[in-house]
């Protein structure tokens, strides 16, 4: 068995290498290793030849897996899970089991702009009795009907890669000990916490080994018996169990009334057949991306206006709801009165037939409350009721002309999130070229884009993230 850790961990270690050196572009990184002989068979990495699209990840691991995946033939669905899965397992810290997200999906060839696919993770009825209350987990079930709705391959095969990186270990990226640092002191008062990112009583440093035996069973059980065993089988019943032990009051009723959903988009026409598409509410921070979006492609330098819009919005909606059309159309700009708000992660893929998925995940706070629930390794994320939710920003455009993908954008960084998508996803639409600029503090963004539209033109196609950040765009951009 130490033989075969060693080796693991030494292959790991090899691919994530490059990755966690910083963000950039990594085209035909893992070409070699497929080259030479008969073409692998599909589901295989290495059974794409040619263009095969790209991904972007706020951390590498997570974009590496996604490639992975197009490379074997999955679609941008298929990688989008993989991508989501392995986040859970690498950048715990915004993305997890236990916390949630929402994604636009975009079907190649379709004249409909995206859907949305809405899992964040609501309260439970009732916080009694709870010092740390958390959220419903939502991340299986969304991702799940992400791909019931959109991917190819099987399910259970996109669960194990996830899986595997929680047994065997992977190595701390700088975007997962960034986030750990900042936190380190709350955590360490968690048992279950100190013994999963801590090393001799210290935070886990960068390439250090991440070991996540109890969450990899979890992940085994979600790939073997399903992704209902945690919302009305055993495994959500371990789950619930668990919740004294970290100060929570989660039932099994709260599990079974998690229903994701999948629901129209924010559109916004753009003329020529462009529709620019956003995340909607419960997703605010989509919301708040359209109203920013919508100052900056008639004013491209007016970031504070911008800003306002789309913090005034947000906290409207926040405040009193209402019709999301009607709040954008709106010619007032309301107050911005927005508390402090968590951090998010986000990732995207597109296919070589330009089928689109871009997504944005939350704890609802760095490490949600802190706690692992004992036997699961599920970091619980925070309740929306204890803690402010997440702005989840992203935005997509498509063509209903000529049936195609143009361009996506995600932003992340607290209440800089919905600028950056929107700055992102407006000077790249400007310029053809894939975030020509860099999004203001504390934003960051990260963009696949098709200047000329794909399928048609996979040459015009790149993937990019934050320069500051430390996650990964990797993809092949060979011909077809």
């Amino acid at each position: 068995m130490a033989s075969i850790l060693a080796t693991r961990a030494a292959s790991v270690l090899l691919v994530v290498a490059v990755a966690t050196s910083g963000c950039g572009t990594v085209d035909r990184m893992t070409s070699g290793l497929f080259s030479g002989g008969s073409a692998p068979a599909a589901g295989t990495p290495g059974h794409v030849a040619g263009f095969l699209g790209g991904a972007v990840a706020d951390e590498p691991t997570a974009a590496l897996a996604a490639r992975n995946v197009l490379s074997a033939g999955g679609n941008a669905a298929d990688a989008a899970v993989a991508a989501g899965l392995t986040l859970a397992v690498t950048l715990p810290s915004r993305a997890g089991l236990g916390g949630g997200g929402a994604c636009l999906a975009y079907t190649a060839g379709s004249a409909s702009p995206p859907q949305a696919v809405l899992f964040t993770p609501p309260a439970p009825a009732t916080a009694a009795g709870a010092d740390r209350p958390a959220a419903v987990p939502m991340l299986a079930r969304g991702l799940y009907l992400l791909h019931a709705r959109f991917g190819r391959l099987s399910f259970q095969s996109l669960v194990s890669p996830a899986e595997q990186l929680a047994r065997f270990g992977v190595p701390a990226s700088r975007a997962f000990v960034r986030d750990l640092d900042v936190v380190a002191g709350p955590l360490a008062a968690d048992p279950e916490a100190a013994g999963i990112f801590f090393k001799n009583g210290r935070p886990l440093g960068e390439g250090e080994m991440l070991v996540q035996p109890a969450l990899a069973g979890t992940l085994g059980q979600l790939r073997t018996a399903g992704v209902g065993d945690l919302y009305q089988g055993g495994l959500g019943r371990r789950l619930v169990a668990a919740m004294p032990q970290v100060g929570a009051s989660l039932t099994m009723a709260d599990l079974r009334a998690a229903v994701p959903q999948v629901a129209p988009a924010l559109d916004m026409d753009l003329g020529g057949g462009d529709t620019a598409s956003f995340l909607p509410p419960p997703a605010d921070g989509g919301l708040a991306a359209a109203a920013a979006f919508r100052v900056l492609r008639t004013n491209p330098g007016a970031i504070d206006l911008a800003r306002a819009a789309a913090l005034g919005t947000a906290t409207a909606w926040r405040q009193g709801g209402g019709d999301p059309q009607a709040l954008l159309a709106s010619t007032t700009v309301p107050a911005a009165g927005l508390p402090p708000l968590p951090a998010s992660a986000s990732f995207a893929t597109l296919d070589r037939d330009g089928n689109a998925v871009i997504c944005v995940t939350t704890m609802n706070n760095l490490f949600g409350t802190g706690r692992v629930a004992p036997g699961t390794g599920i970091v619980m994320a925070a309740s929306p009721r204890w803690l402010p939710p997440a702005l989840l920003s992203a935005g997509m455009v498509t063509n209903r002309n000529i049936n195609a993908f143009r361009a996506m954008a995600a932003g992340t960084g607290q209440d800089g999130a919905p600028v950056a998508a929107a700055l992102a996803l407006a000077e790249t639409l400007r310029t053809k070229q894939p975030m020509p600029v860099q999004v203001p503090e504390p934003g960051r963004a990260s963009v696949i884009a098709c200047g000329n539209y794909l399928p048609d033109a996979s040459g015009s196609c790149g993937w990019v993230t934050d320069p500051r950040d430390a996650g990964l765009a990797v993809g092949s951009t060979a011909a077809k």
